[in-house]
């Protein structure tokens, strides 16, 4: 147990929450079946140990044999000793399958995650994807870990105490045959109920952090447009029914925490009343009573750990259930690998809007309506269904989805950078030079950035790029794509949010930094159409014109309507 036992997740079974689960434990049967071995010496030594109190009393103090005495002492010792160790080692393996079952599922949902790319937002809110990788993995380790340390000594420790209670006395052994059984179904009319409101407490969990996620990531918009007192009323609201369905869970949880004190409590008393009848009467010695009552006492810890059990597994089948519905999404768009790849500069053409883009040229689309070309930048990338698109003659739905990727870049308008160090996040293969590093960030303008930092490439990067302002993240982005060096690139407003020096200085860096390469840009910039060999105007998601951007301004007026926002020049 040096290291927990992570390789490739594998294909995991969706077809159920309860095959879910089973296929978590098949994947950790090892670590399961050391963990059940310490769970049953641990609990197995601690049912003899009454047995061996009570032979030790009979023997030695009832007889006064002291040498009788000194043996059960030590073999209470002994017993004590092997509890102790197993009780560590159990421990340990519990922890080991804990975290294996976690770490597992949270695989699975990185491994999820780069499946369905951008289309993941779209499909499942934030705060669901987050619950399902910190909450619910986590009831599912702990359920794993319940069954691969304590589940089966409880029921290996019930027989144990069964058969020595048969043999001393009949009564008393079917009191406890018939009894415990009966004890942990009592619970069972708790569960169904507690396994409902756990499940709409869930839900509305995570919708709960939906609304958080989307409230700090936009409170500079709230704040502009006066919207925090309509948010934080919305959240206080969505607070509320959380509270309410964690209360109805209280309700039924509180039952069946009473349930498991007060049912062996029952029987505890049950069974010492029984044993000193019997004492009484002759049927039993002192020795065997006081082993009645350690055995009795001792029968509290398979009970509660059996409706523990019960408890973990309600709790696990309910995260299994979130997990399932965001692991059995399919990617949008399915990995092709039929057709053979294209040669390198070969022309990247959208059959669907008539664009078509040649290597070693900056083509520039300009469209009135903004989401006709992000949809035609989304089809290029093989965001969205783009069954015209060809690279080279070969469909793009044909080509395995890393090889689209590898040679085709689409970056959003949206800029985004991550946690960590600026250089990784420029370089996040580390293929590149340091040398084409600072390259790409001088094309992008982005030089007063980094010498603003105190580390330069090695400064951190706080969370979302928030220590930057909308303009520098923009121009990292930029830098970000330039570093990559795709055969293709397609760019989304990288400009939109800078002011017309840097801009200008962007887009003469942007013309030569890319020879041989193709190079998109979805805008509306003069400065940037300018420097474009070829521009294409989109109309109803059609291009209807091409040209330089000075011979679209004379000749075309709807281009010129858009470029110019309805002012002349």
């Amino acid at each position: 147990m040096r290291e927990l036992p992570l390789g490739h997740p594998g294909t995991p079974d969706l077809r159920s929450p309860a095959r879910f689960l089973l296929w978590v434990a098949r994947g950790q049967l090892g670590t399961l079946a050391i963990g059940i071995l310490y769970g049953v010496v641990w609990m197995g030594t601690l049912a003899v140990v009454p047995a061996l109190v009570g032979r030790a009393i009979d023997q030695g103090v009832a007889e006064g044999d002291r040498a009788a005495l000194v043996r059960g002492s030590a073999l209470v010792m002994a017993a004590g000793l092997v509890t102790a160790v197993a009780g560590i080692l159990r421990h340990r393996a519990a922890v080991v399958n804990w975290l294996t079952a976690s770490y597992r599922v949270q695989q699975l949902l990185v491994r999820q995650a780069v499946r369905l790319g951008g289309s993941l937002p779209r499909r499942v809110p934030t705060g669901e994807v987050a619950a399902v990788g910190s909450h619910d993995a986590e009831r599912i380790g702990s359920a794993m870990e319940v069954l691969g340390s304590r589940l089966a000594g409880a029921l290996v420790s019930f027989a144990v105490v069964a058969a020595l209670l048969l043999r001393t006395s009949t009564t008393l052994g079917m009191l406890v045959v018939a009894g415990v059984p009966l004890l942990s179904a009592g619970v069972g009319p708790l569960l169904r109920p507690l396994h409902r409101r756990r499940a709409r407490h869930r839900e509305l969990v995570g919708q709960l952090t939906t609304v958080g996620a989307d409230t700090v990531s936009g409170l500079r918009v709230l704040r502009g447009i006066g919207g925090e007192a309509v948010f934080s009323s919305r959240y206080a609201a969505a607070s509320q029914e959380v509270r309410a369905a964690g209360l109805a869970v209280a309700k039924v949880q509180s039952l069946l925490d009473a349930a498991e004190v007060a049912l062996p409590g029952i029987f505890v008393v049950a069974v010492t009343w029984l044993g000193a009848r019997l004492a009484v009467a002759g049927q039993v010695s002192v020795g065997e009573l006081i082993a009645f009552y350690g055995y009795a006492a001792f029968l509290v810890l398979p009970v509660r750990t059996v409706t523990e059990a019960a408890d973990k597994f309600t709790r696990a089948l309910v995260g299994a259930r979130r997990a399932v519905e965001v692991l059995a999404l399919q990617p949008e768009l399915v990995s092709g690998s039929s057709a053979e790849e294209p040669p390198v500069g070969a022309a990247l053409a959208d059959g669907q809007s008539g664009l078509v883009v040649e290597a070693g040229q900056l083509t520039a689309v300009v469209a009135g309506v903004p989401e006709e070309a992000a949809a035609i930048a989304d089809r290029l990338g093989r965001f969205a269904d783009g069954d015209e698109v060809r690279l080279g003659g070969v469909a793009l739905r044909d080509l395995p989805l890393e090889v689209v990727r590898r040679r085709v870049l689409v970056s959003e308008h949206d800029p985004r950078l991550f946690t960590g160090c600026l250089g990784d996040e420029l370089d996040p293969t580390g293929a590149a030079t340091p040398e084409r590093v600072l390259a790409a960030v001088d094309t992008a303008s982005a030089g007063d950035v980094l010498e603003a930092l105190p580390d330069g490439l090695d400064s951190e990067v706080a969370e979302r790029g928030r220590s930057f302002s909308g303009g520098q993240r923009q121009r990292l982005v930029l830098a970000r794509a330039l570093v990559a060096d795709p055969e293709v690139l397609v760019l989304v407003e990288p400009t939109s949010a800078v002011d017309a020096h840097t801009e200008a200085r962007i887009a003469d860096g942007l013309a030569m930094a890319r020879p041989g390469r193709a190079t998109v840009v979805c805008t509306t910039s003069p400065l940037l159409l300018d420097r474009a060999d070829k521009v294409a105007l989109v109309a109803g998601g059609r291009v209807v014109a091409e040209g330089t951007h000075r011979d679209l301004l004379d000749t075309e007026p709807r281009y010129r309507a858009v470029v110019t926002r309805g002012e002349e020049l």
